[in-house]
């Protein structure tokens, strides 16, 4: 099944109206739904279309409304497009950084082909707040949006390269003293 997906401006909000809701938005297919034990129900979707919400035909048991299909501008081929490769190298750098995405996850990038396909995938998979993927959402210029995807794809490789740093520095200041303190403990029980 296709669903219109569309992001809260506020997560706080538990019960959102119209207003509280953004305008553009992504038409998604539904892979799998996963009953949580909670008794709630993860779903897994896959994007398909940008669109920009139009008239409201009704709210209740859940929002439905007319769309209006969003179309990107034509996107350059890959070997004319600096930022499809640098996306790619940018995207692979904090995937190699980064413990918790899967090893897979590498393997995803370097066989994407399509330069469109590319950015709309590492969009949705990066580590940023809501707004700035909003923001990437709503720009119909493929070249604007690699522009800001790389903009924030730094900002993260930058993010990734001090967390690695401070993670291995702690690593080894604890392996440091674990040493310390064994050879302590050996030279203490030689004596006795």
């Amino acid at each position: 099944k296709l669903v219109g997906v569309i992001a809260h401006k506020d997560s706080n909000v538990e019960d959102p109206t119209i207003n509280d809701l953004e305008e553009i938005g992504t038409v998604a297919r539904i892979i799998k739904l996963i009953k949580m034990p909670d008794g709630g129900t993860t779903v897994i979707i896959q994007g398909r279309k940008r669109f920009q919400m139009g008239a409201i035909t009704s709210e209740d048991p859940y929002f439905k409304a007319q769309i209006i299909l969003l179309e990107d501008e034509e996107a350059p081929k890959a070997d004319d497009f600096e930022a499809y490769v640098s996306i790619k190298e940018l995207a692979g750098q904090i995937v190699q950084l980064s413990p918790n995405i899967p090893t897979e996850a590498s393997i995803i990038l370097k066989n994407i082909e399509n330069p469109s396909f590319l950015i709309h995938f590492v969009s949705s998979n990066l580590n940023t707040d809501l707004a700035e993927k909003q923001q990437l959402l709503r720009l119909n210029n493929l070249q604007a949006r690699a522009d800001l995807l790389m903009k924030l794809l730094q900002r993260e490789l930058q993010f990734a390269e001090l967390k690695n740093k401070v993670t291995n520095k702690t690593k080894t200041e604890i392996d440091s003293r674990i040493k310390r303190f064994i050879i302590r403990q050996f030279r203490s029980l030689t004596k006795m």
